[in-house]
């Protein structure tokens, strides 16, 4: 009779939590931050079934985090979907304008993100691990709350060919990849990420030191830093100051012959985790990104050696987005797309 009436007690008591959920808009449960958030999440969550997860991870990282999230929370099913910052921005205007809402969170860039921000497609929130979090990392909301929160970085420095380049010559700083002995065997990555390289040169070093690079003939490849680091370690590139760090670190395990190293600033290509604020699974989306920003989903990302926004690395990290609208932001990375075009030769 006490086994009844003990789970006709835990029944209610279910019941209640379930319909206090059902009293909570969207910005009300972001903000929800007592010790029961994330049983209030988990049994939302798993009533909704689902949640829908954009994201700009690339290879295998954003499948081991959903598998490891649909393993902590059992009857939530991931449906991810992967693309560029182009792409998804074309993807979610899109639905916004057609009302569609699909998207519950998002994982991708700081530009995406700051021009949702002012279309107000996000939701401020609360996750429980904020703390640990550096203020430079998190996009503040009033009452304590975040826009959003860097959950990965990915480190740009130079990287070399240890057969090709000897280590006294090799660049330890900016002023290092000016030596006469690396005429013609510099190369940037044609993609966003020798565009952000360029920046930092430009505001680290200035236009002079740009122009005394430029006589040292660097090429540029239309490819991405990763596919120009696979030209390094092939012999085909001596020097790229375009690679990320994580690559190489996986690249060494496989017995490459590079090395890395940091230069004066460190440009880091950050993704950070949203809430879109008409998700149409809010618990899901909440318990999504609190597992991403929290032990588990770091555990995972640092598996792939991404960097991890809370630790320190021995280098100066730069966030080239920090403090920026998005007008100056497009502004900024046009001015040094012409400025890499005209640094660099196209290489055939």
């Amino acid at each position: 009779m006490k086994l009844i009436v003990g789970a006709f007690l835990i029944g209610l008591s279910m019941a209640g939590t379930a319909w206090a959920q059902s009293k909570m808009t969207t910005e009300q449960l972001a903000a929800y931050n007592k010790p029961d958030r994330e049983k209030v999440l988990y049994a939302g969550a798993k009533a909704e079934g689902k949640v829908t997860w954009y994201t700009s991870l690339a290879g295998e990282s954003y499948k081991k985090l959903a598998a490891a999230f649909e393993a902590r929370y059992a009857g939530v099913a991931v449906e991810s979907y992967r693309a560029t910052r182009q792409e998804m921005s074309a993807r979610i205007l899109a639905e916004s304008q057609a009302q569609r809402y699909i998207a519950d969170t998002m994982e991708t860039t700081i530009p995406l993100l700051k021009l949702l921000k002012d279309l107000n497609l996000l939701v401020a929130y609360y996750f429980p691990t904020q703390a640990k979090y550096p203020d430079h990392v998190k996009e503040k909301a009033p009452k304590g709350l975040v826009f959003w929160a860097i959950d990965r970085e990915s480190h740009i420095g130079l990287a070399y060919n240890k057969n090709m380049i000897p280590a006294k010559i090799a660049p330890r700083n900016y002023e290092g990849l000016l030596r006469p002995e690396l005429k013609d065997k510099i190369a940037f990555a044609g993609s966003d990420t020798g565009v952000t390289v360029t920046g930092a040169m430009l505001k680290f070093k200035g236009e002079e030191y740009v122009r005394k690079l430029k006589s040292l003939s660097p090429a540029v490849h239309n490819v991405s830093g990763r596919a120009l680091l696979d030209m390094v370690i092939s012999g085909e590139v001596g020097v790229s100051p375009t690679t990320f760090r994580n690559h190489v670190a996986v690249s060494l395990k496989a017995g490459a012959p590079i090395e890395w190293t940091p230069m004066d600033v460190v440009p880091s290509n950050s993704g950070s985790t949203a809430v879109l604020v008409k998700a149409p699974h809010p618990h899901a989306a909440l318990l999504l990104a609190d597992f991403i920003l929290g032990p588990g989903g770091q555990t995972v990302l640092e598996e792939y050696e991404y960097g991890n926004p809370t630790k320190e690395y021995g280098f100066k990290r730069w966030y080239p987005e920090q403090g920026l609208t998005t007008e100056q932001i497009d502004k900024l990375e046009e001015k040094w797309r012409l400025t890499m075009r005209d640094l660099t030769r196209r290489a055939f």
